[in-house]
Formats: C-alpha cells, sequence, structure tokens
C-alpha cells in the first residue's frame, strides 16, 4: 500500500514542504510516483521518516541524520536502540528538571532565600514540608502556621540540610526499632515519638501533644503522609501513630 504525501504529512505531523524538503535533499526519497508524477511513499518510507524525525526531535542536524541512516554498517534496529537510549536520557533530564522546578517552587512558597540550584540540593524525597501547600489550606489561620512560616523564612542552605539529617536519622532509628519488635506502647517507641514533637517544636512551632495526637492520625488517614513515612517502612506511619497517642497519654498521667 502507498500514500499520496498529504497523507504522510498528516500521519507524521510534518507540513507537506518539509516531505519536499526532504526529497529535495536526498533525506527520505518517496519509493515510487503515481501516474502523474506525484509522491507515493510505502511503508519502507514511513519507517524512514520516523526515524528521521526521531534524530531531529534528539537536536541532529539534517546532514548528520543522513549519514546515521545511511551508514549500510548500521543494522536499522541499531538505530531503535541508539534513539531509545537518547530519548531515555532526555525523559530522565526532564523529569529532574520538573523536579527542580517543583523544589524551587516550594521553596519560593516557603519563603527561603536559597538559588534555584540549592533549592534542588536542599530538598529531597523525604522534605518534611514537602506539603506546604495542602498545610496552608487546613491550618493558614492558626498562630501555629504564622509561627511555622516565620521561622522557615529565616532558615539557611544549612539549617535545611540539619534538618533533613534530623529526619533521615530519626526514621532509620525508628525503623531498626520496629525491626526488633518494639510495640507502639513500648518505651523506645514513646521516646521517638517525643523526639518526634520535640523535632517539630525546634523547627517549626510549638507542638502541643494534641497537636501531635492530631498529626499522628492525619499521618495514616492522609495517603501522601502515609507514603512519606511507610516509604521509611512498611507500617510505620500507623506505628508512629500509635506511639505517638501512648506518648501522649504517658505525658498527660
Amino acid at each position: 500500500m502507498s500514500y499520496s504525501v498529504g497523507q504522510v504529512a498528516g500521519f507524521a505531523g510534518v507540513t507537506v514542504r518539509t516531505l519536499h524538503h526532504y526529497d529535495e535533499i536526498g533525506l527520505l526519497c518517496p519509493s515510487g510516483r503515481s501516474h502523474a508524477g506525484h509522491r507515493r511513499y510505502e511503508d519502507a518510507d514511513l519507517d524512514r521518516l520516523q526515524q528521521v524525525l526521531f534524530y531531529r526531535e534528539l537536536g541532529f542536524p539534517l546532514d548528520e541524520v543522513a549519514t546515521l541512516l545511511d551508514d549500510p554498517d548500521v543494522d536499522p534496529q541499531e538505530h531503535l536502540r541508539r534513539q531509545h537510549e537518547l530519548l531515555s536520557g532526555r525523559i530522565a533530564k526532564l523529569r529532574q528538571m520538573a523536579a527542580a522546578v517543583e523544589q524551587a517552587m516550594e521553596a519560593k512558597k516557603m519563603g527561603i532565600n536559597l538559588t534555584p540550584e540549592e533549592r534542588f540540593e536542599v530538598f529531597g524525597a523525604k522534605d518534611p514540608e514537602q506539603y506546604a501547600e495542602e498545610a496552608e489550606r487546613r491550618w493558614g489561620h492558626t498562630a501555629a502556621y504564622a509561627e511555622s512560616q516565620r521561622r522557615a523564612a529565616g532558615y539557611t542552605k544549612d539549617d535545611w540540610k540539619r534538618m533533613q539529617e534530623e529526619v533521615s536519622d530519626w526514621g532509620t532509628r525508628y525503623e531498626a526499632l520496629m525491626a526488633a519488635g518494639e510495640a507502639p506502647a513500648g518505651r523506645g517507641a514513646m521516646d521517638m515519638a517525643e523526639e518526634h514533637r520535640l523535632h517539630i517544636t525546634k523547627w517549626f512551632y510549638e507542638c502541643t501533644y494534641e497537636i501531635h495526637t492530631c498529626l499522628g492520625e492525619m499521618y495514616v488517614s492522609d495517603e501522601r503522609f502515609k507514603e512519606f513515612y511507610d516509604s521509611m517502612r512498611a507500617g510505620l506511619a500507623e506505628h508512629l501513630r500509635d506511639a505517638i497517642l501512648a506518648n501522649a497519654q504517658r505525658h498527660s498521667g
């Protein structure tokens, strides 16, 4: 089956003029002509056009694309493997760039005076303030939220790194505590819950036992928070929730 230049242009999302140009420079010459002399493209031509467009999307100049495709020593399958590798690399880079922009936006929202590079470096997958937008919606009217914003605005790059290190260290120790079979109401678990509460008080706002208990419930009911804690160890969110409650009861008693 063969296709007209207009049909191929529609398939590929290019202009007829582009296909004419590719023909004129010898990059993509249609396999046949109609009785009236119009270009007709076969399936093999469409395969070549796909390769051309892949390489063009990757930034290769047309003369280099022609050289690559006309190399008799390169298997067509090798072109696909090479393009897959290059495209995968570009996708990974774009995802990294998107993450950097998101992190920079988050840092800006929190009033952190860092460069975009520093923002990307500082914020990681376990950023304790990654839910800032949700926090603002839920608690933006509270004194605790205002205090959290005030403190965060004054933190330096080293402050945020120290905070992350504390969170990471706490997570490692809590995971070990669970692996050892510590019950949520055990002394060790309650002490870790207390450390968690004091961490919030130290860095963001005065976290009372009542507030801490509410947070513990949210760590389980809100899938995003649950995913954050369960990424440290499966079941950690519920274990921490129960430990927070036991710790609050211990101190209220």
